[in-house]
């Protein structure tokens, strides 16, 4: 294994850790933005949705960027601006301006998203075996760090203003000096008249189906994200400080999972892995929205944790071994993750309007349901494509 290798499992692990300390950073203080601005959840479920919104149509446009570009070129741009567009979501003194910021985020860390999942799936191409799951640790890593900065923040009486500056102005310098441990893409090769690849164009059928898992299980990790902070708060009665504990527990569980993601996936096979965690999920997050107590449920939230963690991951790596170039592959695959957490907040902030929150929040438990029901039709997989096996698709419908 030689340095440079290693290197860039490195800087592609720690470029997951700081979107996920910026994206969490944003997520546990949206109680804070709420107040500062005297927002309706209805209108919490607006900048959410525009955040969502931002982030898809950034990851459908990667699938022609990303196949003339490349991951390493995306993240040198795509990365200091989500640091800096956090900033300015921070600083926004109106509900308008607000909107405008958190679609400005939302398309910057979009294309971030698909761009490290390329580049982790270019690292896990070169080792030859399953790295993806705990590359995205990295991103827990990052968002238990986020949740737990944001707890001392609130304890302390920061602003979410200065708190949410503060992240960004250290994250900044950072993915600057990541930008320097990224492997090339695989090439992927060129049309005659230099438009993009059929590649990006057309994908294969199993992608398409792992988008529906991503949209799934992206949609039940959003759920818990943006919304288990003010169900803790509003509907369990535990205070602000309390009820931000619950992000970083439940991704202390995600983190538990996806240490242990890869080796299962490896073990067991990726199909049989994705079906029984949907049923987990669905069973724990169950407990979580009928727990009589805010104990239950933080309890129950990191089960959820642990069940949910390996599917999102595990999709965007077969993914990625779909087709030579993981780009486009990746890139629609998460697009269409992307569109749950586009509709997630959508449908549950109105439900809550309309119903309680806890009807908004068994959406989760249907979903999670469905990712087992979905899974049983994947076709078995291979082991991880190796560099010379590089364009040949790992799965493939036929098998």
């Amino acid at each position: 294994m030689t340095r440079d290798l290693r290197t860039a499992r490195t800087g592609a692990v720690l470029t997951f850790v700081l979107a996920g300390l910026m994206c969490g950073s944003m997520t546990v203080r949206v109680p804070a933005l709420s107040d500062k601005l005297g927002l309706s959840e209805a209108s919490i479920g607006l900048t959410l949705l525009v955040w969502g919104l931002g982030a898809l149509v950034a990851m459908q446009s990667m699938r022609v960027v990303m196949t003339r570009f490349g991951s390493r070129s995306i993240l040198r741009v795509a990365a200091p601006l989500t640091a800096v567009t956090l900033a300015l979501l921070a600083a926004a003194p109106t509900f308008p301006l607000l909107l405008v910021a958190s679609t400005l985020f939302g398309m910057a860390f979009g294309s971030v998203d698909v761009a490290m999942n390329a580049q982790g799936s270019a690292v896990e191409r070169a080792y030859g075996r399953p790295l993806m799951s705990g590359m995205h640790a990295g991103w827990c890593v990052g968002a238990i760090a986020a949740g737990l900065l944001g707890t001392a923040a609130i304890a302390a009486g920061l602003p979410v203003t200065v708190h949410l500056t503060l992240i960004a102005l250290v994250s900044l310098p950072v993915v600057v000096l990541l930008s320097r441990t990224y492997l090339p893409d695989p090439a992927a090769p060129a049309s005659h008249d230099g438009r993009a690849t059929a590649t990006a164009r057309r994908m294969p059928p199993v992608v398409y189906l792992l988008g529906v898992i991503a949209f799934c299980a992206f949609m039940v990790e959003g759920t818990v994200a943006d919304w288990n902070g003010l169900y803790l708060r509003d509907v369990l009665g535990a205070s602000e400080a309390v009820a931000a504990l619950g992000y970083p527990i439940f991704e202390v569980g995600m983190l538990a999972g996806r240490l242990a993601g890869d080796r299962v996936r490896a073990r067991f096979g990726a199909r049989g892995m994705i079906a029984a965690s949907g049923l987990a999920t669905a069973v724990t997050f169950g407990v979580v929205i009928t727990a009589p107590t805010t104990t239950v449920a933080l309890s129950a939230m990191l089960f959820v944790g642990v069940a949910v963690s390996t599917v999102s991951p595990t999709a965007l790596s077969l993914a990625g071994g779909a087709t030579a170039n993981p780009g486009p592959a990746v890139a629609q695959t998460g697009a269409m993750g992307y569109a749950g957490l586009l509709l997630g907040p959508v449908v549950i902030g109105f439900l809550a309007d309309l119903a309680t929150l806890r009807a908004g929040l068994a959406i989760a438990v249907v979903l999670s349901v469905a990712v087992a029901v979905i899974a049983r039709f994947l076709p078995r997989a291979r082991t991880v494509t190796t560099p010379a096996r590089a364009a040949e698709p790992e799965l493939s419908m036929a098998a």
